[in-house]
């Protein structure tokens, strides 16, 4: 489908069940190749992502096939050792086939990955653990090609990142004696991915934890494995319940994966109420904004679900900053949003949304193709809220007070002080007859400021 319309104004009411996490098939259809037997991957969702990865692997001399709502691989000889250019471009998370392939294989050429709208993504944590494990790679002409027995070792990451984590996992199946990863990521689909490769016969601990340790070598065989609920479209699901109304059930998936999630939507007014694999939220009344929304690796708010929950409290009363900490691109649905008569503002990773009183239907397309566009519009200065020295803003200006709004804060005597120890904004405020403090760092402080 080249295009979805929309006829908006009405409440959601139902319960939908969630596919698997496309963020968990990929890494545990790579993993399939280090397996000489068939494995049987159930709740495997239908993605182009997904279909790319079969792609590979049947390039690779797998048999790779769709059973329903099931995947069957058959690694039992696989043939080949690279991925071209068309399949490599396909999909930005065809890296994860590196470790794989090398650990199967003996060696591994590669072309660069495809493209990614969220911005740069570089692969040098990936490339710096299968080094770390004896893998000694060579750079050229946008191909990579790795080579070498691979060993067990205590590698290090310097960024928590889940497609290094899982890169380094499946590499470290294949390596002769035990690899510690440790900074590792933490997200769930470490931990389902972890769980397959128990399934096929693998030693791996500690999955969830900043620690993992694999022992490899260990012989290895097919297996059945299925995959657990996709977080991020739950958690869309419910974005779109809160900003509809209504009543909506998302059965199939963990409700701890997404407690940042259902805080901010309590927070916001929602009745939300959890179950064993289930989630259930009810908004009766108008949706409220919410003290700042850090964006964060797991187990902090999910940058997946920024754009959603933005989209929803683009109706909330009051206003809502954002801070994007993971991807320097993930914004690009301002723009979207803006012609529908969202006010945002968007400065660098920040952005302040205030809530407006409806919203209007807009034409598809991209910004510049026609039609009306309005995109990051900044409200002017509210009258009634405490301008700081009595002095009223320049037209067309927010007040500087309502920064503290932006941050949580509502009483008066909130102050904005420079802590030279730790090189941070520190804002003070009483809070429920306390002391409060909050902390951010000096480009988020500016980026607020500029904003305004």
């Amino acid at each position: 489908m080249s295009a979805y319309i929309i006829e908006g104004g009405h409440p959601l009411d139902g319960s939908v069940r969630i596919h698997g996490a496309k963020n968990s098939v990929l890494p545990i259809l790579a993993a399939c190749l280090l397996a000489p037997g068939e494995c049987v991957i159930h709740n495997c969702p239908e993605l182009s992502d997904v279909a790319a990865s079969l792609d590979i692997l049947r390039h690779l001399g797998c048999r790779a096939e769709r059973q329903g709502d099931a995947v069957v691989v058959d690694a039992s000889a696989p043939t080949g050792w690279d991925v071209p250019d068309a399949l490599m471009r396909e999909m930005r998370s065809s890296v994860i086939f590196l470790g794989a392939i090398l650990g199967r294989m003996g060696r591994a050429e590669l072309c660069a990955p495809g493209g990614c709208e969220l911005g740069p993504r570089p692969i040098d944590l990936h490339l710096g653990a299968i080094r770390g494990l004896g893998g000694r790679i060579t750079e050229d002409g946008g191909g990579l090609r790795a080579e070498g027995a691979l060993r067990g070792a205590d590698l290090v990451l310097s960024l928590p990142s889940v497609g290094a984590t899982e890169n380094a996992m499946l590499a470290a199946v294949c390596a002769a004696g035990t690899t510690t990863i440790t900074n590792a990521a933490r997200e769930p689909e470490i931990v389902d991915l972890q769980g397959f490769l128990r399934a096929i016969g693998a030693k791996v601990h500690g999955a969830g934890s900043s620690v993992i340790t694999v022992e490899g070598g260990v012989p290895l065989h097919g297996g059945s494995y299925a995959v657990m609920g996709d977080r991020i479209v739950a958690a869309t699901y419910l974005a779109a319940a809160a900003s509809a109304g209504g009543t909506v059930e998302v059965t199939g998936v963990d409700y701890r994966h997404l407690s940042t999630v259902s805080a901010v939507l309590r927070e916001a007014g929602c009745d939300v109420q959890s179950g064993a694999e289930s989630i259930r939220l009810r908004r009766d009344g108008p949706l409220q904004g919410v003290r700042p929304v850090r964006t964060a690796p797991y187990p902090g708010f999910p940058t997946d679900a920024q754009a959603p929950l933005m989209a929803a409290l683009t109706r909330g009363k009051g206003c809502t900053v954002f801070v994007e900490n993971i991807f320097e691109s993930r914004y690009r649905h301002v723009d979207e949003l803006s012609r529908m008569g969202a006010d945002i503002r968007v400065e660098g990773r920040v952005a302040v949304v205030y809530g407006v009183p409806r919203l209007s239907g807009a034409g598809g397309g991209r910004p510049g193709s026609g039609g009306t566009q309005r995109a990051y519009r900044c409200a002017p200065h509210r009258p009634g809220l405490p301008v700081p020295g009595g002095r009223s803003p320049p037209p067309g200006r927010r007040d500087p007070a309502d920064l503290r709004v932006f941050l949580g804060y509502v009483h008066k005597s909130a102050t904005f002080l420079w802590d030279t120890d730790r090189n941070q904004n520190r804002q003070e405020s009483s809070w429920n007859g306390g002391e409060k403090e909050q902390t951010g760092t000096a480009a988020e402080s500016g980026a607020l400021q500029r904003a305004l």
